[in-house]
């Protein structure tokens, strides 16, 4: 008997700048059916779950659910209409029991008003997890379940919300064998009850172990959708990663001295694990893998962001304390953080105050050195050619890449021994590209230590002289960026 697709989007186009986030994209999904999404990070996975969820808006395209037209979707008609998403990171209350979390806003009263009937709601909760073969304490506060809990309630919740749709984001990437496992059997648990599921992952083991079609998006644009019966493992890596040679940087090689910064068996407990490198000076370290695998954890510890558990750090043959980012800038380490406007950047200030961020030498007591800071911002808005109106201009006002100049610029004052570039092109014109490219390969030729995480792959293969992969918080793997493949990498990443 043919099935009517509950969802349909066709010729979905979403538009940031100058940037297509998604080009022309169709997809669709049906009933009782594991759809699996896949694609290199920044293909446009997330773009597409996010207007289906309704957190965005299209600029072009039609979407149909249950064959009936939708325009302006919002994420509560979303939620009406039996779409629920299951996130990583899920918006619990953790101070709630697991029950009061899946009644939250929707509370069961008893015979008064405005009371809340416990009993009831863990009897209703209890038969939706018996139902799913769930082993899932409902009187326990939501901050002592694990990951994998954390998941099965955002199933429990969606279904007790009648959905006909569930989108799961990576929901394996914080879970370890046997509760993947588990995962595993519920999800099949749902497809045999007639609910579509949009599964994106990396993991392309678990797309053949679960998946019925797949669809591979690469740089916005579909590649096509394909019965997991029809394609291999190869096919779909080739899909992912094909592009244009152009896009790769042509880098001039530098001449790398010895052996700089040491990092020992660096472990912070369910994080990284045993991390052993090394970088010499002028060397550009690439740090590679997929979403998840602690890429970004591991360069936070180094910078004092986060604690390590166990391991040392060298740097010209000194071992470091580093305890806080203030003493990591001490010893001459700086970093570039992924996420600028949270983390490196104040809002509604100026390009000399955001410039200023890191240089407490030049406050007087609690007060800013305008005069002195002046200068220096000066020399980084045209030693980078950072377009503004005026250093006065607030940062937020800036393009992408303008912003990501100021805050490298605002490191180049101190002139640091390491630099750590985290996604350092992230949300940056074809332009601003280059001239972050070119800094980078003048840091270099300085006798810098670099380290340079990156999702984006010909930037990764283009910049690096080795690789460090890193899986599941290890590092697996160091390559030599010496003719290597991009097909080869992402098998790396995945592990197969």
């Amino acid at each position: 008997m043919q099935r009517n697709p509950i969802v349909e989007m066709e010729k979905v186009t979403k538009i940031y700048g100058n940037h297509r986030a998604l080009d022309d994209v169709s997809f669709e999904l049906l009933p009782g059916e594991v759809h699996c999404l896949v694609g290199e990070n920044g293909a446009g996975k997330s773009t597409l779950i996010k207007i289906l969820s309704g957190a965005i808006s299209p600029e072009a395209g039609l979407i149909k659910i249950d064959g009936k037209k939708v325009e302006g979707l919002t994420p509560r008609q979303s939620i009406e209409m039996g779409i629920s998403t299951i996130y990583q990171d899920a918006e619990l209350v953790d101070s709630l029991t697991v029950s009061d979390n899946v009644y939250l806003g929707d509370e069961l009263t008893g015979r008064l008003p405005f009371v809340v009937d416990s009993k009831k709601q863990t009897k209703k909760v209890n038969e939706i997890i018996e139902t799913l073969k769930m082993h899932l304490p409902t009187g326990v506060l939501v901050e002592e379940l694990s990951a994998s809990q954390k998941q099965m309630l955002q199933i429990v919740k969606a279904l007790y919300r009648d959905a006909k749709v569930l989108i799961m984001d990576e929901p394996t990437s914080s879970l370890g064998m046997d509760e993947t496992k588990a995962l595993m059997k519920i999800v099949r648990n749902l497809r045999d009850r007639g609910i579509g599921i949009v599964y994106i992952s990396h993991y392309l083991e678990e797309i053949f172990e679960i998946g019925d079609r797949v669809t591979v998006l690469k740089d916005g644009r579909s590649m096509g959708s394909f019965s997991i019966e029809d394609i291999t493992v190869e096919e779909i890596i080739r899909k992912m990663v094909g592009r244009d040679a152009s896009l790769f940087y042509r880098r001039k090689k530098v001449d790398i001295g010895d052996v700089a910064l040491e990092v020992k068996n660096i472990t912070s407990r369910g994080v990284v694990e045993n991390v052993t490198f090394s970088v010499r000076k002028g060397e550009v370290f690439g740090i590679g893998g997929l979403v998840g695998s602690g890429r970004s954890e591991l360069v936070n510890i180094l910078f004092g962001a986060d604690r390590a558990d166990e391991g040392e750090i060298f740097l010209n043959g000194k071992k470091l304390k580093i305890k806080s980012p203030q003493d990591a800038v001490k010893h001459g380490i700086a970093l570039i953080t992924e996420d600028r406007k949270k983390l490196a950047m104040l809002g509604g200030r100026d390009i000399v105050e955001n410039t200023a961020l890191v240089h407490s030498e030049n406050f007087k007591g609690f007060l800013l050195d305008r005069k002195e800071e002046e200068k220096l911002t000066d020399d980084i808005v045209n030693k980078l050619s950072v377009a503004a109106q005026d250093k006065s201009q607030k940062i937020e006002e800036l393009s992408g890449g303008n912003q990501q100049k100021v805050i490298i610029g605002r490191w180049l004052i101190d002139d640091s021994d390491v630099y750590i570039f985290d996604e350092p092109t992230k949300g940056v014109d074809i332009g601003a590209r280059e001239q972050i490219y070119e800094l980078i390969i003048e840091l270099a030729e300085r006798g810098k230590c670099i380290i340079m995480i990156s999702s984006d792959m010909p930037e990764l293969l283009s910049m690096s002289d080795r690789i460090g992969v890193m899986r599941n918080g290890r590092l697996v793997d160091i390559v030599q960026n010496k003719d290597i493949e991009e097909e080869d990498m992402i098998k790396r990443f995945i592990g197969v």
